[in-house]
């Protein structure tokens, strides 16, 4: 049985990909040790798994929020229309 902390971790990590499909899973997972080791001054080897989940969950805001960034510029750049269509 897969502990519930670990479950969560693996649940982040496919949100992950979602937010990144042009990343490759080696690379999303050389980035996270990179972030959890800046963060916590430990390897990815030797991170905790509730560590590892705060990295996963920063990583997570700071992909949604590149995302909203996008969806607001591309919408500022899309010319406006009226509904009466004149």
């Amino acid at each position: 049985m897969i502990p519930v902390t670990q479950r969560e971790a693996l649940t982040l990590l496919a949100e992950l990909c979602e937010l990144s499909p042009d990343v490759r899973l080696g690379q999303l997972l050389a980035h996270l040790g990179f972030l959890g080791e800046d963060q916590t001054g430990r390897t990815l080897w030797n991170i905790d798994d509730e560590q590892l989940l705060a990295v996963l969950y920063q990583h997570r805001s700071e992909l949604a929020g590149k995302a909203d960034s996008s969806n607001e510029a591309l919408q500022q750049t899309r010319p406006a229309t009226s509904v009466s269509g004149s």
